[in-house]
């Protein structure tokens, strides 16, 4: 996620918006392996629940920015 941000504070923003949409995505690959007593704060609602909020947030960061015409 940090690298993302720091690639959209040096006006790569399509590039960062991307990074941190895969960095959702590896967060709920983590929350959906990972066993309940090393999840830490990635454990916010139930396991479907979480995996189900975090893959969906990344895919949709990660496809608008995508979708965005480049000028």
């Amino acid at each position: 996620m940090v690298v993302g941000l720091l690639l959209v504070t040096v006006e790569h923003w399509r590039t960062g918006l991307v990074v941190m949409g895969l960095a959702l995505v590896a967060a709920a690959v983590l929350r959906l392996l990972l066993p309940e007593r090393r999840v830490g704060f990635l454990a916010v609602r139930s396991r479907p629940v979480d995996v189900v909020l975090l893959t969906a947030a990344g895919l949709a960061l990660s496809v608008i920015a995508v979708a965005i015409p480049a000028p």
